[in-house]
């Protein structure tokens, strides 16, 4: 997969590939990832890519032509199919279902705003979508360009040392993950519970779906109400009440 980030701090993006899956990817010629700084298409002598906003109001607006250049720079390099994609407040809130989505396509170029916000124009002309990563307020999108990259990396072919991880991750069947255990069996008179030491992999199994549902009802009901629970997840859920007297 190739990703472009257009941003006016490349440096800060960059420590995405020096740790972790990011940095595996990249190593192992899964991932390219590159940067277009707008400041270099500017043409005065500040380099300047904010003005005031028109109507006046506080803060400053990123400028149309130097954002643009950098967009259009990434574009002449990456393969057909790879939108531009504006970290954005205004976006639609990104999930799960939006990673997978993204970890099929060929390449993403990731626009990231600073200041007050975005010259509209730029975002009619040159943004496929806009993205959030929820409610609440960032200096910039680098950070969130981030999370997002490594959500979306985590789910190519060959990044993970066991490709099952993705799969059994929280939000890929619609529910939280289930607890996790390892050694000791016990810390602080705290076992790890009696089934997980079963060497019974279709009781493990059930348990494993059983507290994703549990554990999902009780922190994210919205979550559970999304989905149209079979039978045997009616029955697990069920159960899940019962043992923790929630019913």
């Amino acid at each position: 997969m190739h990703m472009q980030v257009v941003t006016i701090f490349p440096d800060m993006v960059n420590t995405v590939v020096e740790y972790g899956v990011v940095g595996r990817a990249v190593e192992r010629g899964i991932l390219t990832l590159q940067y277009q700084d707008p400041r270099r298409y500017t043409t005065d002598v500040h380099r300047t890519v904010d003005d005031r906003p028109y109507g006046g109001g506080p803060g400053m607006v990123m400028k149309y032509e130097p954002a643009a250049a950098a967009i259009r720079a990434a574009r002449a390099s990456m393969p057909p199919g790879s939108p531009v994609v504006c970290l954005s407040p205004q976006g639609a809130v990104f999930d799960q279902a939006v990673a997978k989505r993204y970890a099929e396509l060929p390449g993403i170029i990731f626009l990231s705003g600073r200041y007050e916000g975005i010259d509209e124009r730029l975002i009619e002309s040159e943004v496929d979508e806009e993205l959030s990563l929820g409610d609440f307020v960032l200096s910039g999108g680098e950070i969130a360009a981030m999370a997002v990259i490594d959500a979306v990396v985590r789910l190519l072919p060959g990044v993970l040392g066991d490709e099952s991880s993705a799969a059994q991750d929280s939000f890929m069947s619609g529910l939280l993950d289930c607890p996790h255990f390892t050694r000791p069996e016990e810390v602080e008179g705290k076992r790890v519970p009696d089934i997980l030491l079963s060497g019974d992999h279709a009781k493990i199994e059930r348990w494993r779906c059983r507290q994703a549902l549990g554990r999902s009802y009780l922190r994210r009901p919205d979550l559970v109400r999304k989905l149209n629970l079979n039978v045997e997840q009616k029955q697990l859920l069920d159960e899940f009440l019962r043992e923790n007297d929630l019913e």
